[in-house]
């Protein structure tokens, strides 16, 4: 159980440090991070922490793509939390 908090910690670090970093590129023109790696980063466990960088940093709060899809890979992670946990305790989904 420890390590998979030890991965969420990391990963979510890992989100907030790759995102705030791509809003500090895009307004000195560096070069910047692709979508698809902030949304696989998301994917990975990172989408709680990357979604309030997001809000709390102003950064890519006018596209859908973010502010529709992050949400909708949080769902999709809970609902595999929810099913590992019934199969790994055999207790009722929360």
């Amino acid at each position: 159980m420890i390590y998979y908090l030890i991965y969420f910690v990391v990963i979510s670090l890992v989100s907030v440090i790759i995102t705030v970093y791509d809003k500090k590129a895009a307004k000195s023109g560096k070069r910047r991070i692709r979508e698809s790696t902030l949304l696989l980063l998301s994917a990975l466990g990172g989408s709680l922490a990357m979604y309030i960088t997001m809000k709390k940093i102003r950064h890519k709060t006018k596209h859908k793509k973010f502010m529709i899809g992050i949400p909708v890979i949080m769902i999709l992670q809970a609902g595999v939390i929810d099913y590992l946990y019934f199969v790994y305790y055999g207790a009722m989904p929360l």
